[in-house]
């Protein structure tokens, strides 16, 4: 019978869950809708029964020994989501305890933060292989990032380290979710584009399609297939959006030295839309002694779930 762990990424919108071998092969695949589910007791008895419904469909063939799991403020240490501003449970949930109540103490569980998963993903899966250092942004509703130096995932002393969708880049701008004011996120995400949207519905006369959208009704994929057909606007919110983020990766630069920027989530799909203005802005605004020496990349990972198989990979380097 084949081992297996199950890998799990919990985001703003939905949770995606795998099952992954040590090679990264999958057995099976689901979500939930995150948003769906005011309590986190309530998720956690969903997901358990999405999962045990994945693995009875391939009864007899494996065996789960573990659940790796990557959320927003996961934290390694202490096995909790910690006051996650992009989901509906307040204050600290231990995943980690509820996972072993849910399918077992003979289970090995571990937590961490949705963009470490990632990280960890694209250093074991994807383009970062043979990579020592380099971060991994992840552009969903939020704005997430995974730092690894000297090929150690960067942690901090309290679990809770790169955490880069909340460095200001514009101050007094923007209300960001985690209560203060001009974070990269409130800009470079998803809800960003949105919101750079709709600020530019008000301040500018130019025709669009986008603006037969209310903002709820309106999405990121609604705003990149209107780019690709041409709109001026969503154009210019992309610009604008690469912009942000190119500029916060200068700087972030500085600290690090990465070899590599990899974008990854649903944002990142539109392509050359982000990834043309951020190395644009990034290389604008470089420390010369760093010019023309950072790769900015798409995760290689986009369509196979990086933070999946992230999550996957740290639960089989605990067994191993």
């Amino acid at each position: 019978m084949k081992s297996v762990v199950v890998g799990i990424d919990v985001g703003g919108t939905n949770t995606v869950f795998g099952i992954v071998d040590k090679d990264g092969n999958f057995y099976g695949e689901g979500s939930i809708p995150t948003q769906a589910y005011p309590t986190f007791n309530d998720w956690a008895q969903s997901i358990h029964d999405a999962i045990m419904q994945t693995l009875k469909e391939r009864d007899g063939e494996i065996e789960l020994t573990g659940i790796g799991i990557g959320a927003p403020n996961g934290n390694y240490y202490t096995g909790h989501i910690e006051n996650a501003v992009n989901l509906s449970w307040s204050g600290n949930v231990d995943v980690v305890g509820k996972m072993k109540e849910l399918f077992g103490n003979d289970k090995t569980a571990v937590l961490t933060n949705d963009a470490n998963a990632a990280a960890v993903g694209e250093m074991v899966y994807g383009g970062a292989k043979g990579m020592k250092d380099f971060i991994v942004i992840t552009l969903g509703t939020g704005l997430g990032s995974g730092v690894v130096v000297n090929g150690q995932m960067v942690h901090g002393y309290d679990g809770n380290a790169g955490e880069l969708g909340h460095v200001i880049i514009e101050k007094g701008g923007r209300k960001c979710g985690c209560g203060r004011n001009g974070c990269l996120e409130a800009y470079a995400s998803a809800t960003g584009i949105k919101r750079t949207v709709f600020e530019l519905l008000a301040n500018e006369n130019i025709p669009s399609t986008l603006r037969a959208f209310t903002y709820n009704d309106l999405t990121s994929e609604m705003i990149y297939k209107e780019a690709v057909a041409g709109d001026k606007l969503a154009l210019m919110a992309f610009e604008e959006t690469g912009k942000k983020l190119g500029q916060a990766l200068a700087d972030f630069t500085a600290f690090s030295t990465p070899e590599a920027f990899f974008l990854f989530g649903g944002l990142a799909k539109a392509g050359s839309l982000i990834l043309e203005p951020t190395k644009r802005y990034m290389e604008e605004n470089i420390c010369i002694i760093y010019k023309n020496k950072i790769k900015v990349l798409l995760s290689e990972l986009n369509d196979k779930n990086a933070a999946v198989l992230g999550a996957a990979a740290l639960a089989w380097s605990e067994l191993s």
